[in-house]
C-alpha cells in the first residue's frame, strides 16, 4: 500500500506511524512545503520517501494534513492528480467550506471528509506519536458522496488505528465543534494572554502556576498557523459561541459584584453536572 501524507505534523505523522505498525508492506511518501520537516520526518522514520504531486498517481491513499485554508486551494489539485482507485481524506477541524469547495469536482467520489478528534498542543514531525487515535472519534461528513469501495479502504485503516466512527453533516459538525474545541482553544489563548499581560515578572507566573492553570492554558501552546485559518473558516459559529461565553462570564462577574455567593455556588454546582455527562459519554464510547 502506497500511503501519501501531505503535511507531516502531529496528526498526519501520527496516522502514518500507526498505519505502518498495523499493516505490512506499507510505503509512506511525504509531501511538505517545509524542507526541514521532510528531513526530520525521514530521519525519524515517519516517512520512507520524499514525494511531489507528480507522484500522486502511485497513491492508494492520501492523507491531507495541512491548515484548512490551504486545504481549500490544494485539495482540488490533489484530486486531479490521483488515480481512480485512490482514496483521499483530510483531517481538518472545519468541514463545511471544504465540502462545498469539492462538491462539483469530477473526482468527488475519491474524497472522504474526515475530522479525527485527537491531538496534543505540539506540532511538527517530532510531535507524532503512536496510538494517538486509539478510542478517539473520527467524524466523517457526506460519506454518501464517496465511492463505497474507497469508503471501505479508509474505514479499514481507521479501524486498525483504533478510531470510532461517527457520521455528521458538515454544517452541524462546524457548529458543534465550535463549542467543544474552537472555544476551548480561544479560552486558553486569552487566559494565557491575560496572565502574561498582568504578571510582567514571569518568575511569579511559573512559581505560582499549579496543575489547574497548566491544564487550562495547555491549548495556548497550539500552533497559531493552524488555528487562525480554523477560526476564519468557522467565524460565524465561533462568534456565536464567544457571545454566549462572554454572557456567562459577565453574569458570573455580576454575581461577585452583588456578593451573591449563593448564586455563584449554584452556578458552579449546576455546571458540575458536566462530570456525569462526560463520564456517561466515556462509558457509552467504551461499550461501542
Amino acid at each position: 500500500m502506497n500511503v501519501f501524507v501531505i503535511g507531516i505534523g502531529l496528526i498526519g505523522g501520527s496516522l502514518v506511524k500507526d498505519i505502518k505498525s498495523a499493516f505490512d508492506n506499507v510505503t509512506v511518501y511525504g509531501i511538505e512545503s517545509n524542507e526541514a520537516n521532510i528531513a526530520e520526518a525521514l530521519t525519524l522514520g515517519i516517512i520512507d520517501q520524499k514525494a511531489t504531486y507528480q507522484d500522486l498517481q502511485l497513491a492508494d491513499m492520501v492523507i491531507v494534513s495541512i491548515p484548512v485554508d490551504v486545504m481549500v486551494t490544494e485539495l482540488p489539485a490533489i484530486l486531479d492528480a490521483v488515480n481512480e482507485d485512490c482514496v483521499v481524506f483530510d483531517v481538518g477541524s472545519t468541514k463545511a467550506l471544504i465540502c462545498k469547495t469539492l462538491e462539483n469536482h469530477p473526482k468527488r467520489r475519491n474524497f472522504l471528509a474526515c475530522h479525527p478528534i485527537a491531538g496534543t498542543e505540539f506540532s511538527g514531525p517530532s510531535a507524532a506519536i503512536h496510538n494517538l487515535f486509539k478510542d478517539k472519534t473520527n467524524i466523517i461528513c457526506e460519506v454518501e458522496l464517496t465511492a463505497f469501495k474507497l469508503q471501505e479502504k479508509a474505514l479499514k485503516v481507521f479501524q486498525a488505528v483504533g478510531m470510532r466512527i461517527r457520521y455528521m453533516n458538515p454544517v452541524a459538525h462546524d457548529k458543534h465543534i465550535a463549542y467543544v474545541s474552537h472555544l476551548s482553544h480561544i479560552s486558553a489563548f486569552m487566559l494565557g494572554k491575560t496572565v502574561i499581560e498582568k504578571e510582567k515578572n514571569e518568575r511569579d507566573i511559573f512559581d505560582m502556576a499549579g496543575s489547574g492553570f497548566e491544564s487550562t492554558v495547555r491549548l495556548a501552546k497550539s500552533s497559531p498557523a493552524m488555528w487562525t485559518p480554523i477560526f476564519k473558516q468557522n467565524k460565524e459559529n465561533v462568534v456565536e459561541t464567544l457571545e454566549e461565553y462572554i454572557q456567562n462570564l459577565t453574569a458570573f462577574k455580576d454575581l461577585l459584584l452583588k456578593d451573591d455567593y449563593e448564586g455563584i455556588y449554584n452556578e458552579m454546582n449546576n455546571t458540575n453536572k458536566i462530570k456525569g455527562i462526560l463520564k456517561k459519554n466515556t462509558v457509552k464510547q467504551e461499550i461501542e
